[in-house]
């Protein structure tokens, strides 16, 4: 039963807390990635150190959030929720006042743990005190204002650095982390999974910590140091014995952090398959894009991010009018359309090449790319938290922002392998193979809006195999 209403100023204040709170995750996880150089210019760090300095956050963030969705379950959506605002916000002043860059890079994974708090219980807040249009409308509201987080971090980014100092990236969370503390203290109500055991899943955490750590690791230091080192392979062997263990132990236990019932349910298995292939090519493309911009068309780093604005336009209006569609009408003609037409936006991506304009080139691509991501996202998220009851809203969240974030990491690391640059330097990129990539990604993304045709349906709500 809903807590608030969407229509009413209690239910507007939910939303606002939630979103201030991911928006502050999102823009530093994306303007990290413009700060690099500067980074790299005061600490005197080699390419490897730089790339821990994302990396660091990746991990740790891959690794616990599963731990995060079920601690809110567990302890109460809000309180998990605050906890991991107020220390994103305290790490991040340590990233903005780093004397070296370990330092940084520690201050980096810390940041990680507190998203995986906040991450997931953002999402299950609005899915605990939300129901039927509402709740579609209220996903659709957080997917846009993240969304265009995500997308505008690059440009604000850019723009901090050449205002004053890379470390303004990392010192804005904490007008903003404030401002998520404040309301959520005095807006949000208290949720929490009322049947779940009083003892978190530890062994069942550091298992999952250690499988996807190992896992990650190989895959993003593997093109660098060689598939065949010997740090590599027992990386790899680690994340697959941890994660193998970790079913083990999930099956095994009777009040596991993951229940894995959970995947019998096809609507809720078939929407985070979905979303591994649609994120994966989100990731791909959006990274070669960026480069391409950068590399071969001589944009400066904020004019890159920037050119991304129009698919942040799109998605800020379209995105909450397909969430209440999907909602009230159901999510399968949505998630089956929305990631084709995305698909053909990353195609067209692929005429972005020297000589030809913004307007002929990243303009349409990005007005097709845009449309695409805003039927997909708001109907995608909601079908992942709608298929099992909302009890267990902080594991469903947690589940999706995993699998999310996995799928960047594994296709960063496996695109470039399958254009022929892994290891290349930057020069490297050839038109070629940025077109490759653009095709790779868009193949992809048409393969999520395939698994979304055969297994979403629209009756998702409280399936029975939900209910382990």
């Amino acid at each position: 039963m809903s807590i608030a209403k969407l229509g009413e100023a209690s239910g507007r204040w939910v939303v606002a807390a939630s979103v201030l709170g991911s928006v502050m995750s999102f823009v530093d996880g994306t303007a990290v990635n413009v700060a690099l150089k500067a980074i790299g210019a005061e600490f005197g760090g080699a390419i490897s150190g730089l790339q821990w300095v994302v990396d660091a956050y990746l991990l740790t963030l891959s690794g616990f959030i599963m731990l995060g969705g079920s601690l809110g379950d567990l302890y109460g959506r809000r309180r998990v929720f605050v906890i991991g605002v107020i220390g994103f916000a305290g790490f991040s002043l340590l990233c903005g006042i780093a004397p070296t860059l370990p330092a940084l890079i520690g201050a980096r994974a810390l940041q990680g743990v507190s998203a995986a708090l906040l991450m997931p219980g953002s999402l299950a807040i609005i899915t605990a005190v939300f129901d039927g249009p509402d709740r579609g409308r209220a996903i659709g509201l957080w997917t846009g204002f993240t969304g265009i987080a995500a997308i505008i971090g690059p440009f604000l980014g850019g723009a901090l650095i050449d205002a004053g100092s890379w470390r303004l990236v990392f010192l804005i969370n904490a007008p903003i982390a404030a401002a998520a503390v404040f309301i959520a203290g005095r807006r949000v109500p208290e949720t929490r999974d009322e049947s779940t055991g009083r003892h978190p899943d530890l062994a069942g955490a550091l298992l999952a910590a250690l499988g996807l750590g190992g896992a990650v690791y190989a895959l993003i230091e593997g093109p660098v140091r060689g598939w065949s080192a010997p740090e590599i392979v027992a990386a790899g062997v680690l994340g697959g014995a941890g994660l193998v263990a970790f079913v083990v132990v999930e099956a095994a236990r009777g009040d596991p952090m993951l229940p894995l019932a959970f995947f019998r349910n096809r609507t809720f298995s078939g929407a985070n398959l979905a979303t591994l292939a649609i994120y994966g090519a989100l990731s791909a493309s959006l990274f070669f894009i960026v480069l391409q911009l950068q590399v071969r068309m001589a944009y400066s780093a904020t004019l890159a991010g920037s050119t991304l604005i129009p698919v942040t336009a799109i998605m800020f209006v379209l995105s909450p009018a397909f969430g209440r569609m999907a909602g009230e009408r159901g999510p399968r003609l949505f998630m089956t359309v929305g990631p084709a037409v995305a698909a053909a936006g990353l195609w067209l991506y692929g005429r972005v090449l020297p000589g030809r304009s913004f307007w002929e080139s990243v303009l349409p691509a990005s007005i097709v790319f845009g449309i695409g991501l805003s039927v997909t996202v708001a109907p995608l998220t909601n079908t992942v938290l709608s298929a099992l009851e909302s009890r267990h809203a902080g594991i469903a969240s947690a589940v999706n922002n995993a699998v999310a974030r996995l799928a960047g990491l594994i296709a960063i690391a496996v695109v470039p392998l399958a254009v022929g640059i892994a290891g290349a330097e930057l020069e490297d990129l050839t038109a070629s193979a940025f077109q490759r990539a653009t095709l790779i990604s868009a193949l992809v993304c048409l393969g999520g809006a395939l698994i979304s045709a055969v297994t979403i349906r629209d009756e998702t709500v409280h399936e029975p195999a939900s209910s382990p």
